[in-house]
């Protein structure tokens, strides 16, 4: 899809579809930028010291240059920059950084030229992509350090992702006949001081995580068929007894998907005297009855983070700001992450919640003493020597701890830099990055969890199943075998993560 930018609000969707972006030329947005870009650029040659453009950086404010040295200026920062650690953010990432810088400096407000931003525009046509370090930020002055590697390549410097490699800038360029970008005063400036980064992390992250929920609701409405489960929790009235969007949401998408099932049950005196006959709990656990309540908080959360998020993108948040049409410039602070930051430490909390219920869950499913029939470890094979789906379980527990450990809240460890310029700074890409690493971890639980399910399917048969629950399990069965005898399932892992990721279980 090509993503025309201009100064309107653009929708994270219209981000993640995007495949080439195309800066307007409608005529007043044109004379928006330029009237913002001319307005600056005249202040300057007049002489006026503006943070940033005729000063020095931080607590180097007080260091005035002149115009002519001011070009000089804007290169050194990005350079001086060039400082980031850490393993580099995915392709997908630095791309979404790119149209998202784009977005932010199209709205007419940082004082950038329309010639700026066609070259970022051009740098997404051409598919060339700054490689990015995914560390070295403290969330404000925004992502100076990370962004500052997409003003150097904007510049010919670094390296970028191109043709599916890693390759020199220099070497991409002269390949293209593409000159090298000389920067006009504030524009490197208006490049890095941004929010750009972390909510580049963020989108890749909240995209993975909502395919997780929808997955995970899957798992849950299997988990109500196979342990023979009580289908009342998730009736409309009790929802409508409790009226919160995300929890009426869980629980239709659950009711919905074990519809025609065999195998779950409602409120009657059959059922009554079953459970009471085979000396049976009335009520299900709370994993299975609170399902709804648990992971509907995770998804209104979910909305309330991507709303944030993508009102970051949209946002104008460089220093200073530019009022070309009433001719002010504006000291500010938009480049503060903390929306960003709070959405991810509270994403963080949701995914450790949705992974503390995946391993309860797997824990009844597993269990002999709670699994209704499902025997020791969904065992197919009898003998003593076969073990089941034990190690399997102790591999998802270690990674729920994995998940669960790290969600301390980033954004309270904000840390003094910068000669204490920065002291009080958003901590949101590292929120960012670490709700990021929790995905993975995500996905492999519910791999591990899906292959439990379809051995419980094979145990109850699968024509007692839903057609979803079928569905799923005919999925898992055309890629790996039941456990029978004892083998290595690390490939069986493997191989269902991929079906996850592809949205095959949702």
């Amino acid at each position: 899809m090509n993503l025309k930018v201009d100064n309107r609000h653009i929708e994270l969707d219209e981000i993640i579809n995007s495949t080439q972006i195309e800066i307007s030329n409608n005529e007043n947005f044109v004379n928006s930028i330029e009237k913002t870009h001319n307005y600056l650029m005249k202040q300057i040659k007049d002489g006026k010291p503006i943070y940033g453009i005729t000063t020095g950086y931080g607590a180097s404010g007080k260091n005035y240059v002149s115009y002519e040295d001011s070009k000089t200026l804007q290169k050194n920062l990005f350079r001086f920059h060039g400082c980031g650690i850490g393993p580099k953010l995915s392709y997908k990432v630095c791309k979404y950084a790119v149209i998202m810088r784009t977005i932010s400096l199209s709205k007419a407000r940082s004082g950038v030229s329309l010639e700026l931003l066609k070259r970022l525009e051009l740098l997404i046509q051409k598919d060339i992509i700054p490689v990015i370090p995914s560390q070295g930020s403290v969330g404000a002055s925004g992502d100076l350090t990370p962004l500052s590697y997409i003003a150097a390549v904007i510049a010919g410097e670094r390296e970028v992702y191109y043709k599916g490699e890693i390759v020199s800038t220099q070497e991409v360029y002269k390949q293209l006949n593409i000159p090298s970008y000389e920067f006009k005063p504030k524009e490197a400036l208006a490049i890095m001081n941004g929010t750009t980064v972390m909510s580049a992390i963020a989108l890749a992250a909240i995209e993975e995580f909502e395919t997780i929920v929808d997955s995970m609701e899957s798992y849950v409405a299997g988990m109500f068929e196979v342990l023979l489960g009580d289908d009342t929790p998730v009736s409309d009235f009790v929802h409508e007894s409790k009226p919160f969007d995300g929890q009426i949401q869980t629980a239709k998408n659950i009711k919905i998907k074990i519809e025609n099932s065999k195998l779950t049950h409602g409120r009657d005196d059959r059922y009554d005297k079953f459970f009471a006959d085979n000396d049976l709990n009335i009520q299900d656990n709370y994993s299975m009855r609170c399902a709804p309540q648990v992971l509907g908080v995770v998804r209104d959360n979910l909305k309330i983070s991507k709303q944030w998020v993508e009102t970051e993108i949209n946002s104008v948040n460089d220093n200073p700001l530019i009022d070309g049409e009433n001719e002010k410039i504006y000291t500010s602070g938009n480049f503060y992450g903390g929306y960003v930051a709070h959405a991810m430490d509270t994403l963080k909390i949701c995914a450790a919640n949705v992974a503390d219920l995946l391993d309860k869950e797997f824990a009844l499913l597993v269990d002999h003493k709670f699994n209704r029939g499902l025997g020791e470890n969904l065992k197919l094979a009898k003998e003593p020597y076969y073990h089941g789906f034990k190690a399997m379980q102790i591999s998802l527990s270690s990674l729920s701890a994995d998940v669960i450990k790290n969600t301390t809240a980033a954004s309270i460890h904000s840390r003094p830099t910068e000669s204490l310029n920065q002291d009080k700074v958003s901590m949101g890409t590292t929120a960012a990055n670490d709700f990021a690493k929790m995905i993975p971890d995500l996905y492999n639980m519910l791999s591990i969890a899906f292959i439990g399910m379809a051995q419980a399917v094979d145990i109850r048969g699968k024509d007692e199943v839903s057609p979803h629950l079928k569905n799923i399990y005919n999925k898992t069965r055309e890629i790996i075998e039941p456990l029978y005898k004892d083998r290595r399932m690390d490939f069986d892992i493997e191989n269902i993560n991929k079906l996850i990721r592809n949205k095959f279980f949702i």
